[in-house]
């Protein structure tokens, strides 16, 4: 089941997050970049402010009344090698790894793809670490264009990604 993160998901929202994060990144351990990284971007609190802001839409998936992944969106985000005059940014796409390969991901990112372009979004991109090999491959797989390299910095460390993009379709309302 898909709907609308609300203030209260984001205690459930932190710590899947954090989960998924750690899998991914913490991959020979944890440093303390890694830990402070987490704790500054993915505490409760921190996601509690982004579900805040006006222009962040959250959606998370739940399977037996338990959270199990969840998109994050940011409307009118910019990237320099994006071209759009309206753009979206996935921000995060994150599902725990035991529920990895049964299509939430794929249902999540169509749904954020729906919301987006229904808020006037012509065009979604986002940012994969390079040393993710399965992100890299589900966006391409999913019709996002590899348009080239930028870097994620956090506590003085810097980390190649590479930049996606898909344009969106206008929703007609109904």
């Amino acid at each position: 089941m898909l709907r609308a993160a609300t203030a209260q998901d984001a205690l459930c929202i932190g710590v899947l997050a954090t989960q998924v994060f750690l899998d991914t990144y913490a991959t020979t351990g944890i440093r303390p970049s890694l830990a402070r990284e987490v704790l500054e971007h993915l505490s409760p609190n921190a996601i509690s402010e982004l579900l805040s802001l006006p222009g962040t839409s959250f959606i998370v998936a739940e399977s037996s009344e338990h959270m199990v992944g969840f998109v994050q969106l940011t409307f009118g985000s910019a990237q320099e090698l994006v071209a759009s005059e309206f753009p979206a940014e996935l921000d995060r796409l994150y599902v725990l790894g035991r529920f990895s390969g049964k299509g939430i991901g794929k249902t999540l990112l169509h749904q954020a793809e729906h919301l987006a372009a229904s808020r006037g979004a012509s065009t979604l991109w986002l940012t994969a670490w390079v040393g993710n090999q399965r992100a890299l491959s589900f966006y391409a797989s999913q019709g996002y264009k590899d348009i080239g390299a930028t870097m994620y910095a956090f506590q003085g460390e810097e980390y190649e990604n590479r930049v996606f993009v898909k344009a969106l379709h206008a929703q007609t309302a109904t």
